[in-house]
């Protein structure tokens, strides 16, 4: 890490993943010169703790970042959309954790472990792009096997906790089991259903075809990021009311042989990849075991008879830290070390 220290914005400081972003800079000794704390009209004036000092959450404005070299985004699309230019306009090199840029072709989309070089590509447009959580885990699981053998599809199923929809969803979860054990109505405000004690086969919204938003991203992010424009990806996706972690299930169609042996033993040496791999000794990826880590775990590897050269693994990650905060954290530490 460069000892160079820098002004480092976070826009959507009071919630659930700036909240963990201002932990996760500590954590890793970024070295951060001002902080500047940036929120709605609503969460002006409170106080978060970093490094500790106290500092006051400002409302966020098109002039607030004056002097900022690196500004945090997390506070919905329709906000990066409005304010990231604005940043980046003054200054400031862009890391969102919205959906809003990760698309544009000008925009680099980033996972450190897989495809770090791109990050070069800020300049275009000062704006670099955090994947969706699911997409993060599974491009880090399977990066170092498609290095070894190409890939002909993959196929997903996740298994998303409640936190990736933000705090209030984790708070309504709460309330919903609290109202069944207590015999009150329960509150569905957030998810629209009961989420408590049942699983929701929708994140996002529907298009013509029946795919949500949320599995688009699993396709389009993964060819982006991956330089596979033409990766067959099929994907469903699912909310479980777990709190946080997030579950995937992947399989995997390749175009020759890849024993588990050799998969795992790839997997072992990965970066940014723990593998937990004996089932038999009940040693198997949990939600529960991801949280408060930054490692993808990956385990339950294994072929898949039902095609030619299939293999099949279950990853788990925290979608809070590595499915946001830690990889746009890793996406600046690279930045100002080879770019700024």
């Amino acid at each position: 890490m460069a000892k160079k220290k820098v002004n480092v914005a976070v826009v959507g400081a009071t919630g659930a993943v700036g909240t963990e972003m201002f932990g996760v800079l500590q954590e890793r000794g970024f070295p951060v010169d001002r902080l500047l704390p940036l929120a709605s009209s609503r969460s002006a004036g409170e106080e978060i703790e970093f490094a500790g000092t106290t500092y006051k959450v400002e409302e966020l404005k098109h002039d607030s970042f004056a002097g900022i070299d690196i500004a945090l985004f997390s506070a919905g699309g329709k906000v990066s959309a409005e304010f990231a230019p604005s940043a980046a306009k003054a200054g400031a090199v862009v890391i969102d954790n919205t959906s809003h840029f990760r698309m544009d072709p000008d925009v680099p989309l980033v996972v450190p472990e897989v495809n770090a070089k791109d990050i070069g590509e800020y300049k275009k447009k000062r704006i670099i792009a955090n994947p969706n959580c699911s997409t993060i885990q599974v491009v880090v699981a399977v990066k170092p096997l498609f290095d070894a053998v190409p890939v002909k599809r993959m196929v997903v199923s996740t298994y998303q906790a409640v936190s990736g929809a933000g705090k209030e969803a984790m708070d309504e979860l709460n309330e919903q089991v609290t109202a069944l054990y207590n015999h009150r109505e329960l509150p569905q405000e957030i998810f629209g259903r009961q989420m408590a004690f049942n699983v929701l086969a929708a994140i996002g919204t529907f298009d013509d075809n029946g795919d949500t938003d949320e599995e688009l991203k699993m396709r389009n992010e993964s060819r982006k990021m991956l330089h596979l424009p033409a990766l067959a990806v099929a994907c469903t996706c699912v909310r479980v009311p777990v709190y946080n972690g997030h579950s995937v299930a992947v399989y995997l169609e390749l175009e020759k042989e890849l024993s588990p042996d050799k998969a795992r033993a790839l997997l072992r040496e990965a970066p940014g990849v723990l593998l937990v791999d004996e089932p038999k000794k009940r040693q198997i990826p949990t939600p529960l075991d991801a949280s408060g880590q930054d490692a993808t775990l990956v385990g339950r590897v294994r072929r898949d008879e039902s095609v030619p050269h299939g293999l099949s693994l279950f990853c788990c990650a925290d979608n809070l830290r590595k499915g946001a905060a830690t990889n746009a954290v890793q996406i600046a530490e690279i930045l100002l070390r080879d770019h700024l």
